[in-house]
């Protein structure tokens, strides 16, 4: 391509939809529709130059224009109350239910790591004396010690506060960290898990198991369940940088991403429902099994929600992903 050429016999085009994105609102019928035609017209000639003569000062130029000019072809769109019904109601289920592949094993894998490092700790004394000294752990495991203690150290509101910023905090880095290959999500992953089978091992060593999950359960099944969504999520954004299918990576990493955002916002939502939970379900005076009930309550209505309506949102094709209208524009690309 004779570049100077080109530019001499498309440059009135430009100058003229320039003029036109100029006058704002002030386009008269005829003046709108040669607009959308001169905005098609350039978009096309912007991917030829980037595919057969890059220049960067004129595809730089091109560039910005493509997008005022897309910008004032399609309008602006406000973000309402209809949008939020419609992330909750589709977008964000459906998401969750797509990566199912992704979290579910990783929830059943960490359970099971969780339950051999109880399990590890609770039958070598020689572990649970590298953890603490003796007066430490009766400390933290008898009653009214360190983990009973806990969930009644500060009051309810502000411990509910505190409780669904970290736990939003993790589930964030999750999402945000899985684009480096995943591999800070297992480290998360495993600082969690590690956590749970301490207290599990201790717990049960000191005879009062029943306790620590009359404790945990509460609050834990929907908490855990969250973060292993999170980190399911992130591994697959992770998977994506390796593997991107048939999309191109840089095309598969913004679908991806965009998914992984909403997925932080509506995580969010469900963490803040487990921390209002363990702070004034878990440290309650219920018998402890009616707290256990209605942490089985709030996980069974969590699953329901994704594999009943995520998946038939999913199968009518949203992906969580935002509306078509929302996206960057794909231009064609030259033969």
């Amino acid at each position: 391509m004779d570049l100077d050429v080109f530019v001499t016999a498309h440059q009135a085009e430009w100058h003229r939809l320039e003029q036109l994105l100029g006058r704002g609102r002030r386009l008269t019928g005829e003046e709108a529709d040669e607009l959308v035609a001169l905005y098609q017209r350039t978009a096309t000639h912007l991917s030829l130059l980037q595919s057969s003569a890059p220049d960067p000062m004129l595809t730089g130029r091109l560039t910005q224009l493509v997008a005022r000019a897309r910008a004032t072809v399609t309008g602006a769109r406000r973000s309402s109350w209809r949008d939020a019904a419609r992330f909750f109601t589709a977008g964000f289920p459906a998401a969750v239910y797509r990566s199912r592949r992704w979290w579910v094993p990783t929830a059943l894998l960490c359970t099971l790591l969780g339950a051999v490092i109880g399990w590890w700790i609770a039958a070598h004394p020689e572990v649970q004396a590298a953890i603490a000294a003796p007066e430490e752990l009766r400390a933290l495991t008898e009653p009214g010690g360190g983990y009973e203690v806990y969930y009644s150290s500060h009051p309810a509101a502000s411990f509910a506060a505190q409780v669904w910023t970290n736990n939003a905090q993790a589930a964030a880095m999750c999402l945000v960290l899985g684009a480096f290959l995943g591999l800070p999500v297992l480290w998360i992953l495993f600082q969690n898990v590690l956590n749970l089978g301490v207290g599990l091992g201790l717990m049960s060593s000191a005879g009062r198991l029943d306790t620590f999950l009359g404790l945990i359960l509460p609050h834990g099944l929907l908490e855990l369940t969250a973060v292993f969504v999170a980190a399911g999520t992130g591994l697959r954004l992770g998977w994506t940088v390796i593997d991107p299918g048939p999309r191109t990576r840089r095309t598969a990493l913004a679908e991806e991403g965009r998914a992984a955002l909403g997925m932080a916002i509506g995580l969010a939502a469900v963490l803040f429902v487990s921390g209002l939970i363990e702070a004034f379900v878990t440290p309650s005076g219920l018998p402890t099994w009616a707290r256990i009930a209605i942490g089985v309550l709030a996980e069974g209505a969590f699953l329901a929600y994704v594999f009943v309506v995520g998946r038939r949102a999913a199968r009518a094709g949203e992906t969580g992903d935002v509306e078509q209208a929302d996206r960057s524009a794909s231009l064609p690309t030259a033969a």
